[in-house]
């Protein structure tokens, strides 16, 4: 079975928590979440991209100058895509990129992710960070006492003094575990999650 330091603010170890094998012992498995990173970062774009065709620009309808005897080229609209002001040839119309991911193809990832971290010592548990106040000092010095990098903090209720105490750390950032991803557990390195959200994650995923 297993298990993850827990932490204080400080940096302390107050000992470790046991975890469920179903949902942080699961083998590492790249194709999954490698679709389910892409389909995330495909459904944040807004597909309002749009371009302009030679039929769509303005103006062009007079034939530029006769077809012969001019010792130029022949043209018949100066719209056309060779044209400086004239329309776009192929050019991307609006669409929609979001892509499905199954629900077990999702819960694949997201517990292979966490595996991960856990094999790489990168996951540490807290009870709570108990902040009077928010201060970037006290946070910052907590990442440093354990070497952390990127660090990610998963919560499992809105902590305003969290939030505001990590915010102007280079990389580091807080994310409540309703929202959960693979990417965000990809791209950061270590990750700090309390116990609250663990007892969430198992119930939800195991």
């Amino acid at each position: 079975m297993p298990s993850i330091k827990l932490v204080t603010i400080t940096g302390e170890s107050t000992g470790e928590l046991s975890l469920s094998g179903n949902v942080f012992d699961v083998p590492l498995h790249v194709p999954a979440m490698h679709q389910v990173v892409v389909a995330q970062l495909a459904n944040r774009r807004q597909g309002t991209h749009c371009t302009k065709g030679r039929g769509d620009v303005r103006g062009g309808g007079k034939k530029p100058w006769r077809q012969k005897h001019t010792g130029r080229a022949r043209h018949g609209s100066s719209r056309s895509p060779i044209w400086v002001g004239g329309g776009v040839t192929h050019g991307p119309k609006p669409r929609n990129y979001r892509q499905k991911v199954n629900k077990k193809v999702r819960r694949l990832a997201i517990c292979s992710a966490l595996s991960q971290k856990i094999r790489d010592a990168q996951l540490m548990g807290f009870e709570v960070f108990s902040m009077e106040k928010p201060s970037t000092k006290i946070m910052k010095g907590l990442f440093q006492s354990i070497g952390a990098v990127k660090p990610l903090v998963i919560v499992d209720h809105r902590d305003e003094n969290v939030s505001m105490s990590t915010r102007n750390i280079p990389g580091a950032d807080v994310l409540h575990v309703d929202s959960i991803n693979v990417y965000d557990l990809l791209k950061h390195g270590h990750v700090f999650i309390s116990t609250g959200a663990v007892k969430k994650l198992e119930e939800v995923y195991a």
